[in-house]
């Protein structure tokens, strides 16, 4: 059991509480991650905060002038009524027609008809719900998104099998096929079925990184060596970034599109959602789309009805007029244009970060990773602590960032303006380097 929840369960202890928590109450915990350093950040950041992954511009988060001007339009219905479990019928068409113009490789596959759920932390949660069970594995790369650990272990019960994210100053594509293989024969041995389980985010949180179009190549084919000795193949592929590719020949559309009919022995499970694709990180919208070769409109709907079970057992159904906005800003005016401007101010950052760091390096207790897209960087900490480098950051310079397994600190570039990012990483190199300075042990 995680440290953080017996220190919780400790506090219970002798109460009533303790004695009515579930398995799953006694698991759980907050984690010191993400967000309470952000919390701490809102707090004592006064200079740059480059903590959580939003978008900012002239200190206020970006925002499309469709979505602004559609807040008062709404009528009542799309106001404050209910929406269907699986989300508003219109927005779910809409989107699975945005997907084939975003994936050239889904154009004329049949999937099933993307589900609403309440952000992509949902869809995580509910593709867990639906494919995995207590002691089963899904496969991670060692650099992730902390939050996959909270649902997989703590929620379900389940297992992160982790692997190294990089090989060298790309990923790790040889790593990702051991791991699943390493799964689907602790999976046989335990006198279950061959099956094996991961995710792929791209622009991966928090190192933000997209394979190139070799690398994506070369996990298709790896999926297909795998598919084809009769293992099944679960795949979850978290899009929470998709579209922000900053350099050539990187993967533009989502992996999905390539793995999902590779092999029948595989199904593709697409988590995506307007949150950065359209500045809307409140608008808790995320959606789950099945793809596979051996699925038809049969199969699917199965797929579907047992999603919406999922939604109505927990939430009901997502938001209405957070729904019905996104529709209506699909179509207003401007609306391509005002994303591309915004989409460039988040290029410039990029842009500015790179350069920076290829033309002054950091000193070398930091190790810039690989990063190509997204919103974040991360520097991996070398004989320094992390922690110890966020929390000099932030108490003596007023700069807020997060640490990841106290191995990295992880820089949101994105919610900076472009003009400081020099300023942003020269003061952490200069906070690194007095902490390896200090004598050992002080």
């Amino acid at each position: 059991m995680n440290a953080l929840a017996e220190e919780l369960n400790e506090a219970l202890a002798g109460s009533v509480a303790e004695r009515l928590l579930s398995a799953l109450g006694r698991r759980m915990y907050f984690p010191k991650g993400i967000v309470s350093q952000s919390a701490e950040a809102d707090e004592k950041a006064h200079r740059f905060n480059a903590t959580i992954g939003m978008a900012y511009e002239g200190g206020e988060p970006m925002i499309l002038d469709s979505i602004r001007a559609g807040l008062p339009s709404l009528s009542p219905k799309e106001a404050v009524a209910y929406a269907p479990t699986a989300g508003v019928a219109a927005l779910r068409s809409r989107w699975r027609a945005e997907l084939d113009k975003k994936n050239p490789s889904m154009r004329g596959r049949d999937c099933s008809s993307p589900v609403v759920v309440p952000g992509l932390t949902a869809a995580v949660s509910a593709f867990v719900d639906l494919f995995l069970d207590e002691g089963d594995e899904l496969a991670l790369p060692d650099l992730s998104w902390p939050n996959y650990r909270l649902i997989v272990e703590e929620r379900k019960a389940a297992k992160c099998a982790t692997y190294p994210t990089f090989a060298g100053l790309g990923f790790n594509v040889e790593g990702l096929e051991s791991a699943l293989r390493a799964s689907a024969n602790r999976s046989k041995a335990a006198g279950k079925a061959a099956k094996a389980a991961c995710v792929l985010n791209f622009p991966n949180n928090p190192t933000g990184y997209t394979p190139t179009l070799a690398e994506a190549d070369a996990i298709v084919a790896a999926f297909r060596r795998i598919a084809e000795e009769g293992i099944a193949l679960l795949v979850l592929v978290d899009d929470a970034y998709f579209g922000l590719q900053y350099e050539e020949g990187l993967l533009r559309e989502s992996i999905f599109a390539r793995i999902a009919w590779a092999h029948p022995n595989i199904l593709a499970v697409k988590a995506d959602g307007p949150t950065k694709e359209d500045y809307v990180w409140g608008f808790r919208i995320g959606f789950l789309t099945f793809g596979s070769a051996s699925l038809g409109p049969k199969g699917y709907d199965a797929l579907v009805k047992k999603l919406m079970g999922l939604v109505r057992s927990s939430v009901s159904n997502s938001s209405a007029p957070a729904q019905n906005l996104l529709l209506k800003s699909f179509d207003a005016a401007g609306a391509s244009e005002q994303k591309a401007r915004l989409r460039g101010l988040l290029a410039e950052r990029y842009a500015r970060a790179r350069d920076r760091l290829a033309s002054r390096p950091l000193p070398s207790c930091l190790r810039p990773l690989p990063f190509n897209s997204g919103y974040f960087l991360s520097l991996e900490c070398v004989g320094i602590p992390a922690e110890a480098l966020r929390k000099k950051l932030l108490l003596e310079r007023g700069i807020g960032t997060v640490t990841i397994q106290d191995r990295c600190l992880r820089v949101a570039f994105s919610s900076v303006e472009a003009g400081d990012i020099g300023e942003l990483l020269d003061e952490i190199a200069a906070a690194a380097s007095a902490i390896a300075a200090q004598p050992k042990g002080t």
